[in-house]
């Protein structure tokens, strides 16, 4: 069996995020770069993969999967089966799902918000954008007060996924002083986590490229 191609891009959180899970699976992949600054997400050989234009995608053999939280539970599924990562126990599972749906239409959704305004033109990190991050950050603390982990007491994809997301904004100038659970949580990421350094690297490199065009951040 050949190994799993992953179409990534660093700069993207969701595309690390599944490389993280990757890492922390070790499982081994073929990386193929989709850079997305220079629209070859728009060339038609990528068209043929993912007519939806976005990374990650991966190839396993035959069988093409979009979305990243698809593809950080498919991964667990197909490749490590009962692993912590993805508990098969359902209560333990739907705190995992519940993260990683926090994770999309909250977290990342802000985060996306962010980008956005520097995207049009913005030089400044709005004073209501750095109210909803630190909203974020409150609620995370809460729950990091109570778990060691994102979603209980070991690691899981709810981790690889928030991690992905969190390092973007926390490099970027967000500041941890008053959430000490979460700064706790990311330093045991750093610790822990198969592919911290790496997903640190990227992060740093796109968080330059944002400071840069920034006349105000957090």
């Amino acid at each position: 069996m050949d190994p799993i191609i992953l179409y990534h891009f660093p700069f993207s959180p969701v595309s690390r995020a599944v490389l993280l899970t990757a890492r922390s699976l070790d499982i081994e992949l073929e990386i193929k770069e989709v850079n997305l600054i220079k629209r070859e997400n728009l060339e038609p050989w990528y068209l043929e993969i993912n007519p939806q234009h976005t990374v990650p995608v991966i190839n396993d053999n035959g069988h093409i999967l979009t979305e990243s939280r698809a593809i950080s539970r498919y991964l667990v599924n197909s490749r490590a089966p009962g692993s912590s990562l993805y508990p098969e126990d359902p209560k333990l599972r739907s705190i995992v799902d519940q993260r990683l749906c926090f994770d999309e239409g909250t977290v990342f959704s802000r985060m996306a918000k962010v980008f956005e305004n520097i995207k049009k033109g913005g030089t400044e990190i709005t004073d209501e954008h750095i109210e909803s991050i630190y909203e974020v950050f409150k609620w995370l603390n809460d729950i990091l007060s109570s778990s060691k982990w994102m979603a209980g007491d070991e690691i899981t994809i709810a981790d690889t996924t928030l991690l992905a997301t969190l390092s973007t904004l926390f490099e970027l100038g967000a500041k941890l002083n008053d959430y000490p659970e979460l700064q706790r949580w990311f330093d045991q990421c750093k610790d822990e986590l198969p592919g911290f350094e790496e997903n640190a690297k990227a992060v740093e490199e796109i968080a330059n490229v944002i400071k840069s065009k920034l006349t105000k951040g957090f």
